[in-house]
């Protein structure tokens, strides 16, 4: 029994988005390579790395301590730029103001004492995001910056956060491997959709628009990824978060498409019964059309 538990471990198939998986995948130095093309996707043109050196690899020992902790991927370019790359799983009505606190913290940590200012280098904030954080825009990729009110001077430049939403990338969990592919127009949905849809992609079958070695190697990674015991109760405990997350997500959706449905149903109802009540129409007739009684029919009246 235990040996077929333990045979059952290491063939299970692994999410990329449970951010245990995630730094294993990004955050270690046989991977930095996937980490440069990663971050590459997603910054632009000025901020490119040819290479990063990580601050925080990833520690088998983090997880004895704290199986729950925060996960994120600290870099640094050959510039002196530093990178904070975090995947969130689970949805959080204040993560802009986290997402702001981890920026200011790394940038304040580079300053030593007896150092001048002039030493920080600018940072970049990089979240991906597996909720929908900002529901008025269409986008999945989105990029602020610290600019002045009207003319948009972007003054202070050394502040740099990205979000990537990929529930709006790929909002339909049933999407076939064409309607993948029909989304990819850049090397940022190229990792979004091995974020999304891995378990679509085969890398030693990929469509043109897919074919890329960068891709192929994290497929590969992802499907020999070993878990130790310790790696493994982690990873459960926040696929388990992932999963009652997006049950509840998905529960609220449909509570709040009912509501509206039922509320726009009886707007319908008094609306119907208001232009009987102008014709001067019988009480009991106009009940009968709309459903409502005689006591809310004439409250529509007052």
């Amino acid at each position: 029994m235990i040996k077929e538990k333990k045979k059952q471990n290491y063939m299970l198939k692994i999410n990329p988005k449970v951010d245990v998986a995630f730094k294993k995948i990004f955050g270690v130095e046989e991977n930095k390579d996937l980490l440069i093309s990663l971050i590459n996707s997603i910054v632009g043109e000025s901020d490119q790395v040819s290479d990063v050196t990580l601050l925080n690899p990833y520690n088998l020992q983090n997880f004895k301590t704290d199986k729950l902790s925060i996960l994120d991927i600290k870099a640094k370019g050959m510039d002196g730029k530093l990178f904070n790359i975090e995947i969130q799983i689970t949805d959080a009505g204040d993560y802009s103001s986290r997402a702001l606190y981890y920026w200011a913290k790394l940038y304040t940590e580079q300053l030593k004492v007896a150092e001048d200012y002039s030493s920080l280098s600018k940072t970049i904030g990089i979240h991906i995001l597996n909720f929908i954080s900002i529901p008025n825009v269409k986008k999945y990729h989105n990029v602020f910056h610290i600019t002045e009110k009207e003319s948009g001077e972007p003054y202070f430049q050394d502040l740099e956060l990205h979000t990537i939403e990929l529930k709006k990338f790929t909002p339909n969990s049933k999407d076939e491997l064409s309607d993948v592919v029909a989304k990819v127009k850049n090397s940022l949905d190229i990792w979004s959709a091995f974020l999304t849809r891995n378990d679509l992609l085969d890398p030693n079958n990929l469509p043109k628009e897919l074919d890329d070695d960068n891709l192929k190697k994290a497929l590969t990674v992802l499907d020999v990824m070993n878990f130790s015991k310790v790696e493994l109760e982690a990873y459960e405990e926040h696929l388990k978060w992932l999963m009652t997350e997006s049950s509840s997500l998905k529960k609220a959706e449909e509570k709040g498409i009912a509501i509206g449905e039922a509320k726009g149903r009886e707007e319908e109802r008094n609306k119907t019964a208001r232009e009987m009540l102008k014709q001067k129409l019988d009480l009991q007739l106009i009940s009968s059309v709309t459903g409502l009684t005689i006591d809310e029919i004439k409250a529509l009246s007052i």
